[in-house]
Formats: C-alpha cells, structure tokens, sequence
C-alpha cells in the first residue's frame, strides 16, 4: 500500500487534501486524503470532477506558496456528480516534522488541529493530540473540541477555523501463516485495506524483497507461539505448507481465550479430520463450531490464488465492520 503518511515524509512540496465536511451523498468520508505534488497524486478524497478540482487547487497552492485552504464544493451544480452533495476539502502545505511526529504515532489513535485561517503572529497553526486530547506535539494553543464526532471543522473564540483529523490506529490485525501462493496472494490483496498483517513463515526466503507498508514479516521456526501471544481480537488464517503444523496452530488459537476469528485454508473434507483430531486434544465443540473452514465468502469456488484472496479479503471485511458497528455502540 502506498501510504499517504509515508510518501508525504518525502514530500516537502507537496499539499495534503482532507475530507472535512460532508453534506448529502459524497463519495468519501470526512478524514479521507489525498497528496498531491507538482505532477503526480497519491490517495483519493472521491474520484471524478470533484478530484480533479481538488488537485488543481492543491497546485495553485503549491504555485502561489499559500499554505491553507478551506474550499466547499457542491458536487451537482457546479461539477457534475450525480450523488449531488456537498464536500468541504481541507487543503494544507506539507509539514514534514508534524507528519514525522504522527508517523511515530501510527499504531494510536491521533488527532490532528490545523489551523485553517492566517494565524496571529505567534499564534500555533498545528498540534498534534493523542486519543484523550493531551497534546503530543506542537502547541498546546488548540481550541477544545468533541472528539466523539470524527473529523471536523471547528471555531475558536476569536472565530478561527481549525481542522480537527481524527487519524485512527487500524483496527483490524491479520495473522496469516504461510508464505506459499495463496499466502502471497492475500498479502497482495490486503495490501490497500485498512489492516495490519503479520505474515509468518519458517521460510525465510520465500517473503518478497518488498512488502506492502501495512505487511510485517515473522520469520520464525515456532510460529505457535506468535499465535499464543497475539492481542486479543486478532484474526488469524492458517495455510502453511505442512497439515501437521496447520494443526498445532489450529489447536493453538483455539485454545486461546476469547473469540477471535480463526479461518483454516482446505476443504470439507479436512475440516472434519481436523475437528475430530481438536476434539481429541481438548478443544471444545464451540470453537470447532466457530472455525471457518473452508474459507472465503460462499458462491465463490474457483481454486486461483488470486480468487481465494479476494473471496477471503471480502470475507474479513465483513468481520471487521460489524466489529467497528459494534465498537461504536
């Protein structure tokens, strides 16, 4: 994945596009980015006219040397798109050092303040916030703000306008086991969603030279004691090259406590040797019930690698949203 926090550490000349404000049907959501340099862009606030527009503004910026922006763009009248809402974009100069301060941050949640209006001399124009509102980096000169509603437009008392950027941590952690093709292929799908994958494998030499920035590698000769001492609410998927070892890290998750998804990679058939081959070794009927095993979403059979990810990926997003849904409530 091409991580707009990443490549904006190489950007100095470069202008970050934020979803702010949302009003109707939009194709994004308030907190999504794009970076746009001179020529090129990276990341996208929703396609069509609307980006467009959005990167041309971002390059007179980058033309003029202003630094901030706050522009409202109706999606009907003036560009268009038929979803016909309202979408306010944030536009801002790359701050490398406020960028370099959130990415030692990426596994927390972050709150970014910039101040979208010429500030007073003195005056901050970036803070960086963690979960509870402390101030991490940058001024502590930031105006209070309800951070139950995500990212935002807000006012302080002198009427200044402040993007408040809510940067949240993935929630999502993937273990895959196994570095054969189907592992491979799962990787590449995941490689844009928004996960963490620890990929592990005794085989050293069988993890590509370039991973995606979402991708860690466990190289390891006891992979079961990766899936012992993972957090909780980890998903894990289980396709090494060998079914005794499919079994100890079977065995191993679901005897772990709790309820985290587990997906087994084979047929109904092995399945069945493997339920009965737990239940021998004291896993009990419920977490046998809750294996998904053969994995990916129904209806699709074909046996490609490619297929299978993709079958898979859309199988774990479900997971994962209803997970939010209900972190939410």
């Amino acid at each position: 994945m091409e991580d707009w926090l990443s490549i904006a550490a190489d950007h100095a000349s470069a202008v970050l596009v934020t979803v702010a404000i949302v009003e109707g049907s939009v194709p994004r959501e308030p907190g999504a980015k794009m970076l746009v340099d001179a020529g090129r862009q990276w990341g996208t606030v929703g396609g069509g006219h609307l980006e467009l527009r959005g990167a041309q503004a971002a390059r007179a910026m980058l033309a003029s040397g202003e630094t901030r922006r706050l522009e409202r763009f109706p999606l009907g009248p003036s560009l268009g798109q038929c979803c016909g809402g309202v979408v306010h974009l944030a536009f801002e100069l790359v701050d490398r050092d406020h960028l370099a301060a959130l990415a030692a941050r990426r596994d927390r949640d972050s709150w970014r303040l910039v101040s979208l209006d010429a500030a007073p001399d003195g005056a901050a124009a970036l803070a960086l916030l963690d979960a509870e509102g402390r101030v991490v980096h940058g001024s502590a000169a930031v105006p209070a703000f309800d951070r139950t509603l995500g990212t935002q437009v807000l006012r302080d008392q002198a009427g200044r306008r402040w993007l408040a950027d809510l940067v949240a941590a993935p929630r999502a952690h993937l273990m895959l086991f196994g570095a054969g093709h189907v592992g491979a292929a799962i990787v590449r799908a995941f490689a844009d969603l928004p996960c963490r994958v620890t990929w592990v494998d005794e085989r050293d030499d069988l993890f590509p030279a370039t991973l995606p920035d979402n991708v860690t590698v466990e190289a390891t000769d006891t992979p079961e004691t990766l899936a012992q001492s993972a957090p909780a609410g980890t998903s894990f998927l289980v396709m090494t090259h060998s079914h005794a070892l499919d079994q100890r890290l079977a065995e191993t998750i679901l005897k772990r406590p709790g309820h985290d998804w587990f997906g087994l990679i084979g047929s109904s058939t092995k399945r069945s040797q493997f339920e009965r081959r737990l239940r021998e070794r004291g896993v009990g009927q419920e977490r046998l019930d809750a294996m998904v095993c053969p994995i990916g979403v129904p209806g699709i059979a074909g046996k490609l690698p490619a297929v299978i990810a993709v079958a898979v990926a859309a199988q774990l997003l479900t997971v994962w949203e209803a997970a939010l849904v209900n972190e939410r409530i």
